[in-house]
C-alpha cells in the first residue's frame, strides 16, 4: 500500500493507495500544517484515521512526499521509516525522476507541488494547460500538450488577503469566503466578501486571458486546492476542477521511479 502525502504551507493531505493500480485512494485524510509535529504525533493521528478505514500502518509498504516545508520533512521520513517501516521518496531530491521536463532557467526554485500537479493534470486532461491552484498562495501555472512545465505565476492566497485586510483596517471583521448573492454589498461583512469573491475572479479571468495570449494555442484551464469548487462555476475562465490532481500526480510519479502499476 503506498502513503502519499501533500505537504503545503497551510494543510497536509495524506492519502493511501492499494497495489491494484487503481487511481482512487483508499482514503485520504487533512491535517493543518504544523513543521513542530514529531513522527510520534503523526503516527497516532494517522494510526486511528487508517483503523476507521480498516487498514494499519503497518500495511503501507512504500511512501512519497511533496512539501513546500522543508521544515516538516524530517518528520514524515521518521514516520515512513519508524512507524510503517518503509522508505520515502521525496519529490526534488536526487533520484526522484518526474518524468517531464521543467522548462525554467532555475528548476530548483519551482515549488515540488507545482511539478506534481503538471504531472497529475497531464495524465486527465489533453493538450496545453494553464492549473489553477487554490492554496495559501494562487498559482497559476502552463504545461505544454506534452506535459513539460512552462512556468507560472504566484498570487496571494484568498486567505492571506482575508487575513491582510483584517488585520490592516481596525474595523473590518475577520470573514469566511464565499460567493455573496450580490455584486454591491450593503452592509460590510457583504462588501467584504464580494470585494475578495469577484476580486478573484476578476484575477482569474485577466492572468488566464493573458496567458493564453502568450501560448497562442488553445488551452485548457483546469482548477484544483481547496476552494477550487467555490469558483469554479463563477467564470467560464475555468474548463474543469480536479480535486485530486496533486495527489494523483504524486502516486504517479512514485509508479514512475519503480514503485507498484
Amino acid at each position: 500500500m503506498l502513503l502519499a502525502v501533500d505537504a503545503g504551507n497551510t494543510n497536509t493531505v495524506f492519502a493511501v493507495f492499494g497495489d491494484d493500480g487503481d487511481e482512487s485512494p483508499l482514503g485520504q485524510w487533512r491535517a493543518m500544517t504544523d513543521a513542530r509535529r514529531t513522527s510520534d504525533e503523526y503516527a497516532v493521528w494517522l494510526g486511528q484515521l487508517l483503523a476507521q478505514a480498516g487498514l494499519g500502518l503497518g500495511d503501507i509498504d512504500a511512501a512519497i512526499v511533496s512539501s513546500v516545508v522543508p521544515q516538516g520533512i524530517g518528520a514524515l521520513k521518521s514516520l515512513c521509516a519508524d512507524h510503517c517501516g518503509c522508505v520515502v521518496q521525496v519529490v526534488g531530491e536526487p533520484g526522484v525522476d518526474l518524468g517531464i521536463a521543467v522548462n525554467v532557467p532555475r528548476p530548483d526554485e519551482v515549488g515540488a507541488d507545482r511539478l506534481v500537479n503538471a504531472v497529475g493534470a497531464h495524465m486527465r486532461h489533453d493538450g496545453a494547460l494553464i492549473i489553477l491552484d487554490f492554496g495559501t498562495a494562487t498559482t497559476f501555472d502552463s504545461v505544454s500538450a506534452e506535459g513539460a512545465y512552462e512556468g507560472g505565476i504566484i498570487a496571494p492566497g484568498i486567505a492571506l488577503s482575508l487575513e491582510a485586510l483584517h488585520r490592516a483596517a481596525a474595523q473590518l471583521p475577520r470573514i469566511a469566503v464565499k460567493r455573496p448573492e450580490r455584486v454591491i454589498g450593503r452592509a460590510t461583512v457583504p462588501a467584504m466578501q464580494s470585494g475578495i469573491y469577484w476580486g478573484y475572479v476578476g484575477l482569474i479571468e485577466g492572468i488566464v486571458r493573458r496567458m493564453k495570449a502568450e501560448i497562442a494555442a488553445p488551452v485548457t484551464t483546469v482548477a484544483t486546492g481547496g476552494l477550487a469548487g467555490l469558483f469554479g462555476d463563477a467564470t467560464a475562465a475555468i474548463d474543469a476542477v480536479d480535486p485530486d490532481m496533486t495527489i494523483r500526480g504524486l502516486r504517479e510519479v512514485h509508479r514512475r521511479n519503480g514503485g507498484a502499476p
